[in-house]
């Protein structure tokens, strides 16, 4: 596939249409007032990426943010993160996302927590950020360059975006040395838009690019413990209203069993870092 067909493919596989209408419906399922959401109403459903909340709340205290701190958070999903940030640090933070549908619903649920002129929300391509150079003090990222193939122009135009002495902060999904993972993920559907790479090849990369790693922390124990323990009350109670499955389509069930396989067997690694811009 060119480039082009990339986009359209990964943007097809996120956007599955009616996403925000499916998020307000469970919030009222699990009880929520529509017209009076905090955004800790939303946890459950608007951080896309492995451990949710938590995983969020380590990284930010990883990235040592500071408030009036200019963050970008690229691969924003619904934007959770950057409510998240904007809320209990005081951040001024800016989320994009290649998918229109994801943008749109962070928009609405950005206003309907009261955060409406607080944080803000562009569709865009990670690797073609419509930002000057040294537009921010942190970018951050979680689950996002699974999808891109090309890693080096991906990494290449989150440090151009980085002010000198900034913090790239990420949680991120490699590959292991167990084999190919087996799919659907939450990311893939198919083989055809899974792009991962080793820690190694990775860490490679950004140290060729200038910056000083400062943090590398492997998660994948607390990752498959976190999608063992879901798949176990998938296969109990079954879903809850409100979760990332939601966004994740019919496969829902064997994307979650799909991820504890794969890192028990080491198919996929998870990893939290930090990284200092010269």
């Amino acid at each position: 596939m060119d480039n082009r067909q990339d986009l359209c493919s990964v943007e097809s596989h996120y956007g599955r249409g009616a996403v925000l209408d499916g998020i307000l419906q469970a919030l009222s399922a699990a009880g929520k007032d529509l017209a009076h959401l905090a955004p800790a109403d939303l946890a459950a459903v608007d951080e896309f990426h492995v451990r949710g909340r938590e995983a969020t709340t380590e990284l930010a205290a990883l990235a040592q943010l500071r408030p009036g701190e200019r963050v970008l958070d690229v691969g924003c999903g619904l934007g959770g993160s950057v409510r998240y940030l904007a809320v209990e640090h005081g951040v001024r933070a800016i989320g994009v996302d290649l998918t229109k549908e994801y943008i749109d619903a962070a928009e609405v649920l950005a206003r309907m927590v009261g955060l409406a002129g607080q944080v803000e929300f562009r569709q865009a391509s990670a690797c073609m950020l419509p930002f000057e150079d040294a537009s921010f003090d942190v970018v951050w990222t979680e689950h996002v360059q699974m999808n891109i193939p090309d890693k080096r122009s991906f990494y290449a135009g989150l440090t151009r975006v980085l002010a000198p002495g900034g913090r790239l902060v990420f949680h991120d999904i490699f590959q292991g040395d167990g084999g190919e993972p087996h799919c659907p993920v939450p990311w893939a559907e198919q083989p055809s838009i899974n792009f991962l790479a080793s820690q190694s090849e990775i860490r490679n990369i950004l140290e060729e690019l200038g910056l000083t790693i400062r943090y590398w922390q492997d998660k994948s124990l607390p990752s498959q413990a976190w999608f063992e323990a879901a798949d176990r009350k998938l296969a109990g109670s079954g879903a809850p209203p409100l979760g990332i499955h939601l966004l994740m389509g019919e496969t829902a069930r064997t994307k979650v069993r799909n991820m504890a396989i794969n890192f028990r067997e080491g198919r996929i690694t998870s990893v939290q870092a930090v990284c200092a811009s010269s």
